[in-house]
């Protein structure tokens, strides 16, 4: 398998077993990744609070501080940096202003030199999935079967009970459709929006469905064609928006003060071309 290359993080002078590893916010990846350097380098590498998404290099300010005065050098991954860092500390996040960079995990194989026989079908998925998502699976030739089985890994690394996988089939049964802009509208009783996504996006039964409108407590997200996503961007300032636009997205944006249901559904009504017959 063909490794995409990684920038080359780690000084000449220093090997691998220099290194100890302080993880991110928990996903598939991220649990990849900590496998990976403990086969490696043994378990005293990874140093893992089990954080969730959005973890901050401070929650590892005593780790790192000792790490390196007894000579290793710290290694970040998918950490915001909201502290200063050590000379010679290497961060470890694909996650930048283009978001095109190569994944944490194929950055974590480069830093630990591991022979390229090693980048197991395995790897190519989870590589796949964290940077492109199901497209990214797709395009790496993944079967229905292999996408299934890498995002309910995936879910389940992100904390997804079992109850709130049922909880969104159940959203999903009773969802609304709108065949003309190719919208379905799930209102789902919690915040895990993979438990919709996943489904819409691998059961054939979905196949039609182009842009998902997922309401919840708090909170409204929508996934599908760019142009919805600049048109929500506008109307309502203030969420967060990302994907592989222009061309399609997500966007999200809490909603405490007053639901955003009608309002959201009034600007996709102008922005979602109707589906010619």
């Amino acid at each position: 398998m063909e490794i995409r290359s990684a920038k080359p993080l780690l000084a000449a002078a220093a090997t691998p077993e220099a290194l100890r590893f302080f993880l991110g916010g928990h996903d598939l990846e991220m649990i990849t990744i900590a496998d990976l350097v403990r086969e490696a380098l043994g378990p005293a590498a990874v140093v893992d609070r089990r954080l969730a998404w959005g973890a901050r290099a401070s929650a590892y300010a005593a780790e790192i501080a000792e790490a390196t005065a007894a000579g290793f050098f710290p290694v970040l991954v998918e950490l915001a940096l909201d502290l200063p860092l050590p000379a010679g500390a290497i961060v470890v996040d694909h996650h930048g202003p283009d978001g095109c960079g190569p994944s944490a995990l194929a950055q974590v194989f480069a830093l630990l030199r591991l022979p390229p026989q090693r980048w197991s079908r395995r790897l190519v998925l989870v590589d796949a999935n964290d940077v492109g998502h199901v497209a990214g699976l797709r395009a790496r030739g993944a079967s229905r079967n292999e996408i299934a089985t890498v995002r309910a890994a995936d879910r389940r690394a992100q904390g997804i009970t079992p109850a709130q996988e049922i909880l969104g089939r159940t959203a999903l049964a009773t969802a609304c459709r709108c065949p003309a802009r190719r919208l379905l509208v799930v209102r789902l009783p919690h915040r895990r929006t993979a438990t919709v996504t996943d489904p819409v996006a691998v059961v054939p039964a979905w196949a039609d469905v182009e842009n998902l409108l997922v309401i919840m407590p708090g909170e409204v997200g929508f996934f599908g064609r760019g142009a919805g996503v600049a048109a929500l961007d506008r109307a309502f300032p203030g969420g967060w928006s990302g994907g592989a636009l222009p061309r399609r997205g997500f966007w999200g944006r809490t909603a405490r003060a007053a639901p955003l249901d009608t309002a959201v559904l009034r600007v996709l009504a102008r922005a979602l071309p109707p589906r010619r017959r």
